[in-house]
């Protein structure tokens, strides 16, 4: 559905080019981390994607379940030398941006269908 498509990989090179943000140390004192603003900024996403289209069928919903699941994972083997580090505020800006971009991928994909 969305991973498979040259958008996800427009993506990825996205976040590849601002892998930076994640390579400094942070002296902030931040009680979440990179993987905990991932989920929740993609479980928000994917809420809204669902909420917003109510007539999806169950299977429709469980394949965008399983492509959530391919994202995140994605993101943690890029990300996985920081994943469990505290976020900075541009991390989380940063993340939260990111998220918006995949929610566009499902309702450009789901508009399309």
């Amino acid at each position: 559905m969305v991973t498979d498509s040259p958008g996800y990989m427009h993506i990825i090179e996205y976040l590849t080019e601002h892998l930076s943000l994640f390579e400094s140390s942070s002296k902030e004192d931040s009680s979440v981390t990179i993987i905990e603003v991932i989920e929740q900024q993609l479980s928000e996403q994917i809420i809204s994607v669902c909420a917003q289209n109510e007539n999806l069928t169950f299977n429709q919903r469980n394949e965008i379940i399983r492509e959530v699941d391919a994202v995140l994972y994605d993101l943690e083997e890029i990300l996985s030398g920081v994943i469990n580090k505290p976020a900075t505020t541009e991390q989380i800006t940063f993340l939260t941006e990111f998220a918006t971009l995949i929610k566009n991928l499902f309702d450009s994909e789901i508009n399309a269908s």
